[in-house]
């Protein structure tokens, strides 16, 4: 009698994490990899939490319609570059920031190299890779090298990739030139849909880890990698 209710009583306080549990088996592999960051409110707490100032420089790969730069100025009052490819949402950006002269906006993205190439637009989904249903149109891009000569930046506070897969690319020219131990944090959002992406991913999160930890990880959701000061 005294194992029965044992075991009832075992049943009874794991009932609702066997039922998550349960539930989780039949998510799509994407929502069960976003449920533990959205549970950790992840877009308002980690990506927004950084030792910065108003003298810290901050890039926003990817910047869509500007609002994780805003609420970063917001906080900090740093200088912003921001890129963004997509004419659109580059004009909106730029508008949006018309009287911030702390904030810069790049109608191009950065990349492994210069050139021209071909977008399918979808919202914060447009992509080079991903051929999502919209429009496709021509966009610049600039060798991550080459702006960084251009621009005089020689430290990066925080850089922010949430690029649609060209952040393999753009990642690792930034490996390749030494830029990297000049960046204090990188937030790295990796995509699946790219040709070897997992091995790629891990690759870039090998050579990451000769200078940088990581303080937060959600696998193809977001990560942060800090400097080893």
């Amino acid at each position: 009698m005294q194992f029965r209710r044992a075991i009832a009583s075992a049943m009874s306080r794991t009932g609702g994490a066997l039922t998550l549990l349960a539930q989780s088996l039949y998510m799509p592999v994407q929502a069960r990899r976003v449920a533990p960051w959205f549970a950790a409110d992840g877009d308002h707490t980690l990506r927004m939490d950084y030792p910065l100032s108003s003298d810290s420089i901050v890039f926003d790969l990817g910047g869509y319609e500007g609002q994780w730069a805003s609420d970063i100025f917001a906080r900090y009052c740093c200088q912003i570059h921001v890129f963004e490819p997509v004419k659109e949402f580059a004009d909106g950006i730029r508008k949006r920031f018309e009287f911030n002269s702390k904030i810069r906006v790049n109608d191009f993205g950065l990349a492994g190299g210069s050139r021209t190439d071909k977008i399918h637009r979808s919202a914060n989904a447009s992509s080079t890779f991903n051929a999502v249903d919209g429009d496709v149109e021509e966009i610049k891009l600039i060798d991550a090298q080459a702006y960084l000569r251009e621009s005089g930046v020689v430290r990066i506070d925080l850089l922010k990739v949430n690029i649609e897969g060209g952040e393999y690319e753009v990642l690792e020219r930034l490996l390749d030139i030494g830029a990297v131990p000049k960046i204090r944090d990188l937030q790295i959002q990796f995509h699946d849909f790219v040709p070897d992406a997992e091995a790629r991913m891990k690759a870039i999160q090998s050579r990451l880890a000769a200078t940088h930890r990581t303080t937060y990880q959600y696998p193809f959701v977001w990560e942060n990698w800090t400097r080893r000061d």
